[in-house]
C-alpha cells in the first residue's frame, strides 16, 4: 500500500534535515580546523587557492630563494595553504623529532601522490601494511656482504669516469655534473638491475632526460591546485609531457625485468650461494632485481608491477641523490683548497703511489673524506624537504596541529640551526668529529631522514660516493668556478645547482 502524502512529506523533511545537519557539521568542523591552523603564523592565503598564486609567480630559477626567504621570515614554524590543504613547516630538531621518530606519522604527504604514476606505491611512497611488508622484505638486500659485492661495480664505473675526466683536466672550465650523473646511472643500472647500459660511453641518455623532466613536471603540478585532478592534468601540456616521460621510464624498466626474468628461467632454479659461481672461479654478483625475483617466483610475493615499482624507486633515488651529493662535495672542495688537500693526504696515506681500486677496508679508512661528504650533505642535502601527513593531532610548542594536516620537514633549514651548527653557512668537516656529533640534538642532521622511514640505501650511497670521489681526488686537483654565495639552487625533487657544478681540473701528477 502506498504511503500517505503526510508520511512521504515527513520522510523528505527528515532526510533533508539529516543532510542539512551533516553539511552544517562539516562546515563547523572546517571552520574550526581553519581557526586552529591559522593560529600558526604564516603568509596570507585566499579561499580555495590558498597561497598558490604567490608560489607560482617566481620562476623555477627564483623559487627556492622565494621559499627560503619565506621560511626565514616565519622561522622556526609556519603554515601555508596549498589550495584548500593546510601544510605546517618545521625547521627545529625538537619539532622535527616529534614527526620523524613516530611510528604513527609514516604516511607521506599529499604531494607524493603525484609520484604514483611513475613510482607506484613502492618503498618511497607506500604506507601502512604494504610499507611495513616491503621494508621487511627489502632490508636484507642491503646486507653488508651484498654491499661489499657492489664495491666492484663502483670501482669499475669510477675507472671509466676518471678516463673521461682525464680529457677535461686541462684547466679549462666545464660542468662536471653530467659526468657524475652518467657514472651514477651506470652504477645503479648494474647494481639494481644487473644490466650494463654504458651511459658514460653513450651519453645521450633518454632515461636521464625523462627523469629530469618528470621531476620538474611533478613540482609544477604540485604547486598548482587546479592541476591536481587527473582528469584536468592529463589534458594539459604538462600532462602530455608527463605521459611521454612515463612511457620512456616504464618502458626501460619493464624491458629489463622481462629480460632478467627470462634469463633466470633459462638458467634454471636458483643455486645455493656456495655454488653461485661462473667461469674462471668468479663469484656471480646478484643485482637488486635478482634478489627481488628470487623472492617472487610465480608472482607469489611480488608481481612484475610490484618489482617495477621498487626498481623504478631505486633507479630514481639511487642515481639522482648520489649524483647531487657528489657534485656538491666537489663544488665545496673546489672552493676550499686546504680541505681538499687534507682529503688527498688521507688518500695518499691509504694508497701511496698505487693506482689500485679501493677495497671495502680502504673505504672504511676514509674517515676525513666521510666527514667531508657528511658536511656537504649538511649544507646541500640531496632531498631538501620531506613531507608527511599526520595520523592524529600533534601538539608542537603552543600550537595544535590537527590530524590529516600535511607537515613539511625542512631538512635544508634544519641543517642551518645556529645552536646546532655554529657558523652554519661555513663548510667545516669537523662538524662531524665524534665529540661534536655527540653534543648535537639527534635530529639536527637528517640527510637520509630518520626514524622508521629512514633511507634504506644510505650505506650504499655513502660507499658509492666514497669510491667515486676518492677515485677523482686521487687523480685530479679541482678548482670551483663559482662561490657559495653565487650559487642558485633549484627547487625540484632533488637539490640541484641551476648552472651545474662548473670547475677547472688539473692532473695531480
Amino acid at each position: 500500500m502506498l504511503p500517505s502524502m503526510d508520511t512521504t512529506t515527513m520522510l523528505i523533511i527528515t532526510l533533508g534535515a539529516t543532510l542539512l545537519i551533516y553539511i552544517m557539521k562539516l562546515v563547523i568542523e572546517r571552520i574550526n580546523y581553519i581557526r586552529i591552523i591559522d593560529r600558526i603564523p604564516g603568509p596570507p592565503a585566499y579561499p580555495i587557492v590558498g597561497d598558490s598564486l604567490d608560489v607560482i609567480k617566481p620562476s623555477n630559477k627564483e623559487r627556492f630563494d622565494f621559499f627560503s626567504k619565506r621560511a626565514m621570515t616565519y622561522y622556526p614554524m609556519f603554515r601555508t595553504w596549498r589550495g584548500p590543504w593546510a601544510e605546517v613547516h618545521l625547521m627545529r630538531p625538537e619539532h622535527v623529532e616529534i614527526i620523524a621518530s613516530s611510528v604513527r606519522h609514516i604516511d607521506k604527504s599529499f604531494g607524493y601522490k603525484f609520484l604514483h604514476p611513475w613510482l607506484g606505491t613502492g618503498l618511497l611512497t607506500s604506507t601502512g601494511n604494504k610499507w611495513h611488508e616491503r621494508r621487511k622484505l627489502l632490508s636484507p638486500t642491503f646486507h653488508f656482504k651484498i654491499l661489499e659485492d657492489f664495491v666492484e661495480v663502483f670501482c669499475d664505473k669510477s675507472k671509466i669516469l676518471v678516463e673521461l675526466l682525464d680529457k677535461k683536466a686541462d684547466g679549462n672550465e666545464f660542468d662536471i655534473y653530467p659526468f657524475l650523473t652518467l657514472c651514477a646511472l651506470d652504477v645503479i643500472c648494474e647494481t639494481a638491475m644487473g644490466t650494463p647500459v654504458n651511459a658514460q660511453m653513450e651519453s645521450d641518455s633518454q632515461y636521464i632526460k625523462a627523469v629530469y623532466e618528470i621531476s620538474k613536471l611533478t613540482i609544477e603540478r604540485g604547486i598548482r591546485p587546479w592541476l591536481h585532478p587527473n582528469f584536468i592534468f592529463q589534458r594539459t601540456e604538462f600532462g602530455k609531457k608527463y605521459e611521454n616521460c612515463l612511457s620512456i621510464l616504464h618502458g626501460f624498466t619493464k624491458k629489463v625485468i622481462s629480460e632478467r626474468r627470462l634469463l633466470k628461467e633459462q638458467e634454471g632454479t636458483k643455486t645455493p650461494e656456495s655454488e653461485d659461481f661462473v667461469a674462471f672461479g668468479q663469484k656471480k654478483r646478484k643485482a637488486f632485481l635478482d634478489l627481488l625475483l628470487d623472492v617472487s617466483s610465480d608472482g607469489k610475493v611480488l608481481s612484475d608491477d610490484d618489482i617495477r615499482e621498487e626498481v623504478d624507486t631505486f633507479m630514481f633515488e639511487g642515481h639522482d641523490t648520489t649524483t647531487a651529493g657528489m657534485a656538491w662535495t666537489l663544488f665545496l672542495l673546489g672552493n676550499e683548497t686546504e680541505i681538499q688537500e687534507k682529503v688527498f693526504q688521507e688518500l695518499d696515506s691509504i694508497f701511496g703511489d698505487s693506482d689500485r681500486s679501493p677495497t671495502m677496508q680502504d673505504l672504511g679508512e676514509m674517515k676525513y673524506l666521510e666527514r667531508v661528504i657528511k658536511e656537504s650533505l649538511r649544507l646541500y642535502p640531496s632531498v631538501p624537504f620531506i613531507g608527511r601527513q599526520l595520523k592524529e593531532d600533534v601538539k608542537i610548542d603552543k600550537y595544535l596541529i590537527p590530524a590529516n594536516t600535511l607537515v613539511l620537514l625542512h631538512i635544508y633549514h634544519l641543517h642551518r640551526c645556529e645552536d646546532q651548527f655554529p657558523n652554519p653557512e661555513v663548510f667545516d668537516p669537523d662538524n662531524f668529529l665524534p665529540e661534536r656529533t655527540a653534543k648535537r640534538h639527534p635530529y639536527a642532521y637528517l640527510p637520509f631522514s630518520a626514524g622508521p622511514r629512514n633511507c634504506i640505501g644510505q650505506k650504499f650511497a655513502l660507499l658509492e660516493e666514497k669510491t667515486i670521489l676518492s677515485s677523482i681526488l686521487r687523480k685530479f686537483r679541482i678548482e670551483a668556478v663559482e662561490k657559495q654565495k653565487d650559487i642558485i639552487l633549484l627547487s625540484e625533487l632533488i637539490l640541484r645547482p641551476f648552472s651545474g657544478v662548473r670547475i677547472r681540473m688539473y692532473p695531480r701528477k
